[in-house]
């Protein structure tokens, strides 16, 4: 059987098809018409069952996705190591085993069998190629230094003045020592409570006002 013969027809046909519309798919992204970045994401914490029912926060697809341990990369990546297995399995089977099979009938049967075979087959393997990928898709939620503004701190330094000053603020259970300044006099002093009223994104300073001041 010639190549596009095989490609071509049932049942090979179906994953070549599909393999075909990823493929095109990532051509639009490496020229800038896709965004891969708004792939969605299958988050390796989320519960399948959960997800089955928010269908507004995590697709139900992506859900079934993580269940079968396919977690940790973008949908799209997911996808496609999942159809080239299916694809694979599938023109292999086709090739060796349906085109020997007598009877149009007894060959449909099997190519409907070779793709349910070669679809289940490429779960485990996929898994198996994506988990050292994970890794790479991990995303680092930073806390953007605006987003001290409003909270509590405590000034470190002897004094606090508009050129200097040092305070400690609490954030997710650590402690940051962060640079801060104050119009004076203001009373700030090692061991004051303050609280940060904005941030300069210039001098990357921290306006501060004594704690009594700004209530």
């Amino acid at each position: 059987m010639d190549l596009w013969h095989l490609l071509s027809s049932f049942p090979s046909a179906i994953p070549t098809v599909l393999l075909a519309v990823l493929l095109v798919y990532w051509l639009l992204s490496m020229i800038g018409l896709v965004d891969m970045g708004d792939a969605i994401d299958l988050d390796l914490d989320v519960d399948a069952g959960h997800a089955a029912h928010e269908g507004h926060s995590v697709p139900a697809l992506a859900g079934y996705l993580v269940a079968l341990g396919l977690g940790g990369v973008p949908l799209s990546v997911a996808a496609s190591v999942l159809m080239f297995f299916t694809w694979l399995g599938t023109v292999l089977l086709h090739q060796y085993v349906l085109a020997w099979l007598p009877g149009a009938p007894l060959r449909i049967g099997g190519g409907i069998a070779a793709l349910l075979f070669s679809a289940a087959l490429a779960v485990p393997l996929a898994a198996r190629v994506l988990r050292p990928l994970r890794g790479l898709f991990v995303k680092h939620a930073a806390r953007a230094n605006a987003s001290l503004v409003g909270l509590d701190c405590m000034i470190v330094t002897r004094y606090v003045d508009r050129r200097f000053g040092r305070a400690e603020v609490g954030a997710h259970g650590a402690s940051i020592n962060i640079r801060v300044w104050s119009d004076v006099p203001n009373g700030l002093a090692r061991h004051s409570k303050a609280i940060i009223v904005a941030y300069d994104e210039a001098t990357r300073q921290y306006e501060v006002q004594a704690a009594t001041d700004a209530i």
